[in-house]
Order: C-alpha cells, then structure tokens, then sequence
C-alpha cells in the first residue's frame, strides 16, 4: 500500500456521521422591490460596472467609445454583430492577449452582484479568469432576488464547470489594501439587456 492510499484510507474512515441538514421552514429568504437596482448597487460596490442597453447593437456602440479596438475584443455570443467570435479551439494559454471577453449569462443575482456562467457560455473555461477585461450581457428578466433562488436554478441541471462570478477579481492580502485585477480581469461590465 503506497502512502498515498494509507492517507486516502484514513481520511474514509475517519469520516464523521452524516447528520441531517437543519429545517428551512422559518427561513425568508432576501427579496428586494428593485432587484435590477439591488444587483447595480451591488456590483458597482465591489468594483464592477452595469449598463442598460436595448439590444446587442448598443453593445458595438460602447465598446467603439470606452475601448480601444485594435486590441483583440472577443465574445461567445453569435447574435452579438461585428465583435469577432472566440475560436473555442484555441489555446488556453494565448486568451491572456485578449483586452476583453463579452459573454452571455445565463442569470444574475442581486443579492450578491454575482452572474452564473456554464462552460456553454465560456465555450474555453480559462477565458472569464483570464482575459484582461470581463463584459457579460443579461437580460433584465433574468436577474433574481437571492443565492437561494440561485441554487433551486442550478439544481436543475448538472454542469461539467460553472462558476458565480461577482465583480472583478480583488485581493486585500497585501498591507491591506484593496487591489482590483490582482489575478484575473482588471474590470468587469455586465450589459442589462431590457
């Protein structure tokens, strides 16, 4: 026996007993009178930026105005005019030259300012940690209240990858002060589709 099997085996049988998950019944879950307001307020708080938008055409508008489109601009979305399609065959390792990433989600939480992204969406899994820039677009309907609307969703299905992505990445570790783009996109828009 290696001893990569002893510690497996003694961690399987050092497993505490199952307990019984504690009742939900008096539980009320966050619901807010706005949620698209909530989940503005939110993600703008942790650094992110919302913007309404009535179709995906306002899209190819913004992105002339606040971005510099020589640089590679790339998105998953095929309905989304003009910006070039990711080639879901390229390596991982070469998306770390993409300025910016445009993806679709599936639906966004205003408690958290969080979006939920399947492999689907991302088509490369690397792609949202590791693009420069995060854009993601979702529509006005599919912004929810709570997490727990969040998991009832999700329990739905089954995912080979996904992720709740909130804002853009952030680190305080060092002397305390908060870093955004520390170790993956510098900022992330979500686009609000009405």
């Amino acid at each position: 026996m290696t001893a990569r099997d002893k510690i497996l085996a003694a961690v399987k049988n050092s497993q505490p007993s199952l307990q019984a998950l504690p009742a939900m019944e008096n539980f009320a879950p966050i619901q807010y009178a706005d949620v698209v307001e909530q989940f503005k307020n939110v993600l703008e708080a942790i650094g992110g930026k919302v913007v309404m938008i009535n179709s995906l055409n306002d899209i190819n508008d913004f992105i002339v105005q606040h971005f510099d489109t020589d640089k590679i601009i790339i998105t998953t979305i095929e309905d989304l005019p003009v910006i070039k399609k990711l080639d879901a065959s390229v390596d991982a390792h070469l998306l770390a030259n993409i300025e910016l990433a445009i993806l679709p989600s599936l639906f966004a939480v205003a408690e958290n300012g969080a979006v939920w992204l399947t492999e689907k969406e991302m088509k490369i899994r690397a792609l949202p940690f590791i693009c420069q820039q995060l854009a993601v677009v979702v529509n006005k309907k599919d912004i929810i209240n709570n997490m727990q609307d969040a998991y009832d969703i999700i329990s739905q299905n089954e995912y080979a990858f996904a992720d709740f992505i909130a804002g853009p990445s952030k680190t305080a570790d060092i002397e305390q002060s908060l870093v955004l783009g520390a170790h993956g996109p510098g900022n992330m828009i979500v686009f609000i589709m009405e």
